[in-house]
């Protein structure tokens, strides 16, 4: 038996945020992308097979989802001086941590798509290599470069601070 979709989105909608902030960045276009995910997910949903990897199925579909988003965001600017919507935080407890997801947004496109699939969306090296292209491999080394861009940023700013590492 199926579990409810409700419990789906609370199980998983913390991960499938993460990834569309590691791809969008921290904003409105990640939240947007989070809720397109799930309307997709429940339109798919009764035709999904049992045995399928429920996370790392909504990891694909946030992945395209973002996709989307990136694209229509590309096609579609529209300045504005204020900002129709706030940003959510949903996932997010802790306010300073848009720095973080600013920091992944500034990594090279390879080393973000990375990230985000394989540490925060939880997708194996292979199944990120699938998504993003490229060998396992390559997607290892893409991924362990992003991270240690980042710990090196976070050490540095914690020893200016005077902090333990």
């Amino acid at each position: 038996m199926r579990e409810p979709f409700e419990r789906v989105v609370h199980d998983h909608g913390a991960t499938v945020l993460r990834v569309c902030r590691a791809v969008l960045g921290p904003g409105p276009d990640a939240d947007d992308a989070w809720s397109e995910t799930f309307l997709a997910a429940l339109t798919a949903w009764p035709r999904l097979e049992e045995v399928t990897n429920v996370e790392a199925w909504l990891v694909r579909v946030a992945h395209r989802k973002a996709i989307d988003v990136a694209r229509a965001r590309a096609r579609q600017a529209v300045p504005t001086e204020v900002l129709p919507d706030g940003v959510s935080t949903v996932g997010s407890p802790d306010p300073e941590a848009n720095e973080l997801w600013a920091d992944v947004g500034r990594l090279p496109e390879r080393q973000r798509l990375a990230v985000a699939y394989h540490w925060f969306g939880g997708l194996s090296h292979q199944e990120t290599a699938e998504l993003i292209g490229g060998t396992p491999d390559a997607v290892r080394r893409a991924a362990s470069d992003g991270i240690r861009s980042l710990r090196r940023k976070y050490r540095a700013e914690a020893a200016r601070k005077g902090e333990p590492r």
